[in-house]
């Protein structure tokens, strides 16, 4: 298979990307050191400013980027951190600023050990694509769709593109290109286009629980829940169902949360919404809205189904395509991963193309599915646990069984255990690896000691070295 180094690089090459949210202009940015010229081309027109998107269907709702995501990012645009900061983005320290309940337990607020940013989508986003398009060799074609691609099985020679003012009716054009990569979403159509060209279509891995949750933006009193705590947030799992809570926005307002599985879907009605929260088994929650201020509607989402496309693996599939973002791996958002595994596939990108080893499409292809590959087994791997889950991958075998009883030692563990809840937020942050869970000093607690203490109602306040 050619060489994707040699595909885009110096020569008047030409490389370009299906999407502009924040996948694909990461990988636009990568793309940059490598191609002439880069070409971005998105559905939206893109907003002036912060606003939500329409091709962004879950924007409206919570975002955070998580500990992997924030080295990604500031190693692709050294800096960007501190313009989040300064742009106001809340920095929540886990577990020590929020109050979180997991397996019926409330966890210890023991000083943070990991960071969490949970502005909203559109700032980051915005952000991202100021710093990115300021690259001259970066263009992009806006309220336009990519209907399909140039080429033929063993290579793809670039896209059809059909602005969305001319109605579907009208003929697409062509654009050249030597490289194209699906950062479409997870609405992707790179299967139909493949096998328009007579390309095998990738293998798809799906769990899908039917989780539906909905969103709502309120003011506390202050702008603040209750002086050091920063949120709130009930996790779900097989007994505990209903999860939700609010999160800081970079006004000072709070996006809250719910959500509840297939048959059993948070309502779209503002008054519906409110009620909905009485569900969550505590009523922090819901004391707490009773004097806040709704500042939005409430949105409802309930596309959550996890997806992986396999284009790794062996087929009949031309040179110089590929797909990252959502289009390639679709995370359940309840899990908050999929922001930090675009930057983290770019990071894969990047490193990919300057590999001493012929960087083939194959070869990059499978760099990108490995950079996505432990945030699949966290989401896929607690959804497969849920009742009524349903899809390709939801069948475990015996060496996921031995790993689900040790995790669930680690789960039952790590309210409690400063050893086994740092490494635990280590892993589900994508900042350490999965053997983070079995360094000796973890194995040891998660084997042979009983869960430590944890408070019996919520916490009000951080505890503090000493206490």
């Amino acid at each position: 298979m050619n060489s994707v180094a040699g595909t885009v690089g110096r020569g008047g090459r030409h490389a370009v990307v299906v999407g502009g949210s924040l996948a694909g202009l990461l990988a636009a940015h990568v793309l940059a050191a490598h191609a002439d010229r880069v070409t971005v081309v998105e559905r939206d027109r893109l907003p002036q400013g912060t606003g939500p998107r329409p091709g962004v269907p879950q924007g409206r709702h919570p975002h955070v980027l998580l500990h992997g995501g924030q080295s990604a990012v500031e190693s692709l645009l050294p800096g960007f951190l501190a313009e989040l900061r300064a742009a106001g983005a809340p920095r929540v320290g886990m577990p020590s600023d929020m109050v979180l309940w997991q397996n019926g337990r409330w966890l210890r607020r023991l000083p943070a050990t990991t960071h969490i940013y949970t502005g909203s989508r559109a700032q980051l986003e915005e952000l991202v694509r100021r710093r990115v398009l300021a690259n001259p060799v970066i263009s992009v074609v806006e309220g336009t769709d990519a209907v399909g691609l140039l080429g033929d099985a063993a290579r793809v020679r670039g896209v059809l593109l059909r602005e969305r003012s001319a109605g579907a009716g009208a003929e697409p054009r062509p654009l050249a290109a030597d490289l194209v990569v699906d950062a479409s979403g997870s609405g992707t159509k790179a299967p139909q286009w493949l096998a328009a060209i007579d390309a095998d279509t990738p293998p798809e891995e799906t769990i899908d629980t039917g989780l539906a949750y909905a969103s709502r933006v309120y003011r506390g009193k202050a702008g603040v829940l209750d002086g050091e705590t920063l949120g709130y947030y009930v996790y779900p799992n097989p007994e505990q169902v209903h999860a939700g809570g609010a999160l800081p926005l970079e006004d000072g307002s709070h996006l809250v949360i719910v959500s509840g599985l297939r048959g059993d879907e948070p309502p779209a009605g503002d008054d519906e919404f409110e009620r909905y929260t009485k569900r969550l088994g505590h009523p922090l929650l819901d004391r707490w809205l009773d004097d806040a201020e709704p500042l939005s509607p409430a949105f409802g989402y309930r596309r959550t189904a996890n997806v992986r496309r396999r284009y790794d693996l062996p087929g009949r599939r031309p040179a110089g395509f590929l797909a990252t973002g959502d289009a390639l791996c679709t995370f359940n958002p309840i899990y908050g991963q999929g922001m930090a595994v675009a930057a983290m596939s770019a990071v894969a990108l990047r490193d990919a193309l300057a590999a001493r080893r012929t960087p083939t499409t194959r070869r990059v292809q499978q760099a990108l599915l490995a950079a996505s590959r432990q945030a699949w087994d966290i989401s896929a791997g607690a959804d497969r646990k849920m009742p009524g889950a349903v899809g390709t991958a939801v069948d475990s075998g015996p060496a996921d069984r031995v790993a689900d009883w040790y995790l669930g030692r680690v789960t039952e563990r790590s309210p409690g255990d400063p050893v086994v809840g740092r490494a635990f937020r280590s892993v589900l942050t994508l900042a350490a690896p999965v053997s983070a869970l079995f360094a000796p000093p973890v194995m040891r607690a998660v084997l042979f000691s009983r869960p430590g203490p944890t408070p019996a109602e919520p916490p009000a306040t951080p505890e503090r070295p000493g206490d």
